[in-house]
């Protein structure tokens, strides 16, 4: 069959068409499969994401039925997601705690049946039972586009993590409430003042304390005014204080003084800032801490001004071995400069310098030794030791820990000590030796009355065996012993009477005793210092048959010495009464009343004159001398100025000086004073030492007498240039021997009367040197 060209032009332009339809097909269809395919990822993507996400979509529709992931069956604990919204409960898997409970399964009904109806959305949340899962439910009505029909869409959130965190936070919140709380009451019923301030340093908040500190109504008033507790210092109030405090973030302390309740008292104040909150503050009274540092060093300065005033060394270290204290006999024990206590030096390197100047015992191994002394810081003990040291000086070292961990070191020098307890030792058995040694006998008792000591004597001036003292008797038992002994055996309570005077009484008395055997003891109780009693005994038998010739003697003696004062007294008559008769007649024959004498006759007259002048004068001599001797000679004492005396004295012998060619110096001044003296008695001894001067000086020669006082002692000094004495002619002289140009009997009689007011005569004499007469008055 043959077709036609037109009909071959039409098949093939079908064909074309039909190719271009089939070609647009499979286009078509492969862009239809490729969206397919890219809304099917879509979609898986979509579950997928759904899937991850923290929250489940639940389609709840009218009839009940759901749909939903089986992820949110594992959040309910059921194997896998049922049908309809009643099965949510678990069903027969309820029974073994799965799914929702009966009250939440009918909550959520009901608020999703409510959601269909009116499209009021509902929050809700539940926690299925047995399981730690918390679950947040938000419902709305779903989209016509995504279920026609007014179904409900119920997103499930777990928000387990979130819950617990929320709890913990709730419970942190309500500590923290609590313990606000706490700190709030706590801060109130504090009993210092404390206080908050803001950024801006005023105050926020006051406690009970603040508000009673400044006597303010209450608290809000306290706030209000802007009270402050705090005085200004320096210019800078309370409130700047703070400020600075708040700026630099560091917290201030001060110690300021301020008014307490109308009272002065030391307040410790602290600002500390509290990051931009603001700054909090509180002042703690410290008054009765500064009254007790006051107290603690006005103890301090004055147990070490005590310290400073002990002869024993007293040296102070503190927890960090660092002398903090010594005072004097420290320093000196241990050749310390005075710089040490401020330079801090250490107990190590004290002990380095003591060993260097000698102040330590000399050891082996010095820093082993000082190692161990430096364990004295740790040791709980008291250590004493004693260090010899190389100069001979012992010192005592006693160191005592104290509790805050440092050290005092006690240094005693006991160098002294030693030498007194070896002194003492010595003295003992001296005492004993001594003792021993005595003729008397010595027994000392004890205030007990028990005998103690005695000496080899005791034992046989009594009579008794030696033997029977060695127990140490009571006084009683001694006299027991004693009375059998005596002439009359109850003569033997003196004794213990003496006894108990010397040793309770604290008396001293004496007794005398006779004992059988014709002996006749003394003895006397004498307390002594330690409280003991003394009793001395000696045996008086010689000395009472001595005692009784002196007696006799004595008795002679007193006959003796009153015939010599009469003797005397009758010299005095008897020799005054014919010179004056003879001298009477002589100057009767002078005068002419038994007529005119011849020339020689005068001459004899003269003579015999001149003889009974100087024989009254050896009288008197003589009777003065006599009486001194025997004590009767009187004296009848004036104040004398000295200078006037003696120049009285030298002019009644003017004549006789100017007779003999000699010159005569009288030296002296008002200084010498007035004297006590019997003006008589001390001119005559002036003038007998003045006449023999006179009698021994040459023609042409020289007298010096001076006066002078020198501590309190008048010198009166009578020197001559004459011819002077031999030291033989000089003890003839005072022995009362007269020479050719002296008066013998002169000297010893001025000597007396010089001693009798209670002065001194000395002469000084040279061969052709010349004689001086020393008188020294006090």
């Amino acid at each position: 069959m043959e077709f036609s060209p037109t009909a071959l032009v039409i098949i093939g332009l079908l064909l074309a068409a039909w190719m271009v339809a089939a070609a647009w097909m499979m286009i078509s269809a492969a862009s239809k499969a490729r969206r397919a395919e890219g809304s099917k990822k879509a979609a898986r993507r979509m579950a997928r994401m759904i899937d991850e996400a923290p929250a489940i979509p639940l389609l709840v529709r009218t009839d009940g039925r759901i749909e939903g992931s089986d992820r949110l069956a594992g959040w309910l604990g059921l194997d896998s997601l049922p049908e309809y919204l009643s099965e949510l409960d678990g069903g027969v898997q309820r029974e073994n705690g799965r799914g929702l409970s009966a009250e939440q399964l009918a909550e959520l009904s009901e608020n999703v049946l409510r959601a269909q109806k009116t499209a009021a959305p509902f929050r809700m949340a539940l926690t299925p039972p047995g399981s730690q899962r918390s679950l947040a439910v938000r419902g709305v009505l779903a989209d016509p586009q995504v279920s026609p029909g007014g179904a409900a869409l119920v997103w499930i959130f777990d928000f387990s993590e979130s819950e617990s965190e929320l709890s913990r936070l709730r419970e942190e919140a309500a500590r923290a409430k609590g313990d606000f709380g706490a700190l709030v009451g706590i801060i109130e019923a504090a009993p210092m003042p404390m206080w908050f301030r803001g950024p801006d340093a005023k105050l926020q908040l006051v406690n009970k304390a603040y508000v009673e500190a400044i006597g303010a109504a209450d608290a809000d008033s306290a706030v209000a005014e802007q009270l402050e507790l705090i005085e200004s210092v320096d210019g800078l109030s309370a409130a700047q204080i703070a400020a600075q405090a708040f700026d630099k973030k560091l917290p201030i302390e001060r110690i300021v003084a301020t008014t307490v309740n109308d009272q002065r008292r030391a307040m410790r104040v602290s600002d500390l800032p509290l990051g931009k909150e603001g700054v909090a503050g509180y002042a703690v009274d410290i008054e009765e801490m500064e009254e007790q540092s006051r107290e603690f060093r006005a103890f301090r300065d004055a147990q070490r001004s005590m310290l400073d005033q002990l002869s024993i060394g007293v040296g102070q270290f503190d927890a960090d071995r660092k002398l903090t204290f010594a005072n004097q006999p420290f320093r000196r024990t241990f050749a310390l400069n005075s710089g040490a206590v401020s330079q801090n030096l250490g107990f190590e390197q004290l002990l380095q310098n003591a060993r260097e100047n000698g102040r330590t015992p000399e050891v082996r191994d010095f820093p082993e030794w000082r190692s161990e002394h430096a364990d004295w810081f740790a040791s709980g003990e008291t250590q004493e030791e004693a260090w010899p040291l190389s100069d001979g000086t012992h010192l005592r070292i006693v160191a005592q820990p104290m509790p805050d961990g440092g050290l005092v070191i006690v240094a005693e020098d006991r160098t002294e000590q030693l030498a007194l307890s070896a002194t003492r030792d010595t003295l003992l058995r001296t005492r004993t030796a001594t003792f021993d040694s005595l003729f008397e006998a010595l027994a000392v008792f004890a205030p007990d009355g028990h005998l103690q000591l005695w000496n080899r004597s005791f034992a046989g001036t009594w009579g008794l065996d030696p033997e029977q003292l060695d127990a140490h008797p009571a006084a009683p038992e001694l006299l027991e012993l004693i009375a059998p002994n005596l002439e009359k055996p109850k003569q033997a309570k003196l004794i213990g009477e003496v006894i108990r005077a010397a040793t309770l009484d604290r008396k001293e008395e004496a007794g005398r005793i006779a004992l059988a055997d014709g002996r006749t003891l003394e003895f006397a109780g004498v307390p002594l210092p330690d409280g003991n009693g003394l009793l001395t005994v000696l045996d008086v038998t010689a000395n009472e048959q001595a005692e009784t010739a002196l007696r006799e003697r004595n008795k002679a003696l007193e006959a003796a010495d009153e015939v010599k004062t009469r003797f005397l007294s009758n010299m005095s008559y008897e020799f005054r009464t014919p010179l004056t008769s003879i001298g009477g007649f002589a100057e009767l024959l002078q005068s002419g009343v038994a007529g005119d004498l011849s020339e020689q006759g005068e001459e004899y007259v003269a003579a015999i004159l001149d003889s009974v002048s100087r024989l009254t004068e050896q009288v008197e001599n003589v009777l003065d001398l006599s009486q001194s001797e025997a004590g009767l000679l009187p004296l009848n004492k004036k104040r004398l100025d000295l200078l006037s005396f003696v120049t009285d004295v030298v002019r009644e012998r003017e004549a006789a000086i100017s007779a003999g060619g000699i010159t005569l110096d009288l030296r002296g001044n008002k200084a010498s004073g007035k004297f006590e003296a019997d003006p008589r008695q001390l001119g005559r001894a002036i003038g007998q030492l003045l006449d023999n001067a006179v009698a021994a000086t040459p023609s042409g020669g020289k007298i010096l007498v001076d006066l002078s006082k020198s501590k309190g002692v008048v010198q009166i000094v009578i020197s001559d240039n004459g011819a002077g004495m031999s030291e033989h002619e000089l003890k003839q002289l005072m022995q009362g021997e007269q020479s050719a140009k002296r008066q013998g009997l002169g000297i010893p009689l001025a000597q007396q009367m010089i001693e009798s007011h209670g002065g001194t005569l000395e002469l000084v004499s040279e061969k052709g040197a010349g004689t001086s007469a020393i008188i020294r008055l006090p």
